[in-house]
């Protein structure tokens, strides 16, 4: 007879990892239910980013991992992704938090940047020391990215920098800013210092997702820019989208631990909660409920494993990806809001988990791209003709 199956994991992906693979989701595992769950409830009312956790996520090799050198782990895309998944299982904001340090400005400083650069930056973000965040959505430009109004012009050797940033994570709390402005020269990305005279952020208040995420807004007010500070390797809004493309990537995972952590939560409470003579769990109204989860994170599960392999080849297409960020968001946040309503009243207390996942996942469903954006990407594949 067939063992029991893992109820968060019914196709067996486990089965499927290598033995490194399965060593990170062990212990990132382990971590987030040791130190980061007991924090988020409070984390999340407060409206605070839990930073004593980030020299632990840097101790733990989290930040820039899947680059080589300069102190940085060097895992596979799989690796990646299930560090992704497990933290959102603890909450998205901390998810949110390395996926724009690795992912946003460790990524384009790696793939972009100089030797001097790489050099300076990468090593002291691996570890925590140095915190970074990623500028290019414009209060007005939304999904379109080609419609960005900052801009610099040289002077000298230097740049003068113009304009600025809305929705930015980690905004108020980072050492530095890679900011996508445009040129004469095309598209490029400024390392911006929080120190330099003109650069001034502000943080979004009163926001009823990501709570426990740093969220804020960047100002250029005539900043100079050494040259020095400038990314050699990209001219064009193909550095940007290949910095999302990144992203993305790990959210497709991510909101894998988000609908894991609702389900589990619904399974626990359904067990215990005696309606009419029976426990919830009993009866088919919720079997069938709880069944449609398990079927919706076992295909997110199935692509996110598939597009990590694709990664790992490197024949990743980003519509792809748009693809498991489309299809994976979409069935945590239709998880998350029916774990809600199963909980009935329970379910809008933050004892429990789903209302906060609820939450955070209609940020995660609409930044890196709209859900109707990734719908058009597929789209525009699918036919050659680009309806934006």
């Amino acid at each position: 007879m067939n063992s029991k199956l893992d109820p968060m994991d019914l196709y067996d992906i486990r089965s499927e990892l290598s033995e490194d693979e399965a060593m990170v989701k062990d212990s990132v595992g382990r971590y987030v239910d040791e130190k980061v769950i007991p924090l988020m409830r409070d984390a999340f009312e407060q409206h605070k980013f839990p930073r004593q956790l980030i020299g632990e996520v840097a101790e733990l090799g989290l930040l820039g991992s899947s680059i080589e050198g300069y102190d940085c782990a060097g895992l596979n895309s799989v690796s990646y992704g299930l560090i992704c998944q497990e933290l959102e299982r603890g909450d998205s904001g901390l998810r949110s938090f390395v996926s724009v340090q690795s992912s946003l400005v460790m990524f384009p400083i790696h793939t972009y940047g100089s030797e001097e650069q790489k050099q300076r930056w990468l090593p002291a973000m691996a570890r925590g020391e140095a915190i970074g965040c990623f500028g290019l959505t414009e209060p007005h430009g939304g999904s379109d990215p080609s419609n960005m109004k900052t801009h610099a012009k040289r002077d000298g050797d230097d740049w003068i920098l113009n304009g600025s940033k809305m929705w930015i994570t980690n905004a108020t709390i980072a050492d530095v800013a890679i900011v996508w402005v445009r040129t004469e020269e095309g598209v490029k990305g400024f390392i911006v210092e929080k120190d330099m005279p003109g650069f001034d952020t502000q943080e979004i208040e009163n926001k009823f997702s990501l709570r426990a995420s740093v969220t804020g807004a960047l100002f250029f007010n005539n900043v100079r820019i050494p040259e020095a500070n400038v990314l050699p390797g990209i001219s064009s809004l193909r550095g940007p989208l290949s910095c999302l493309t990144q992203a993305r990537y790990g959210i497709a995972w991510g909101v894998i631990g988000a609908a894991q952590a609702c389900l589990n939560e619904v399974l626990n409470y359904t067990q215990d909660r005696v309606l009419f003579g029976q426990p919830i769990a009993n009866t088919q109204a919720i079997q069938i409920r709880m069944a449609e989860m398990s079927r919706q994170i076992t295909a997110a599960q199935l692509i996110s494993l598939r597009l990590g392999r694709i990664k790992d080849k490197g024949q990743l297409s980003p519509t792809q990806v748009s693809l498991a960020k489309w299809n994976n968001c979409r069935a945590a946040i239709d998880i998350a809001r029916d774990a809600r309503d199963i909980l009935g009243g329970a379910g809008i207390s933050a004892e429990y988990v789903p209302i906060r996942h609820m939450l955070n996942l209609e940020s995660v469903i609409t930044y890196e791209g709209t859900e109707t954006v990734h719908q058009l990407v597929v789209g525009k594949e699918l036919t050659g003709v680009n309806a934006f």
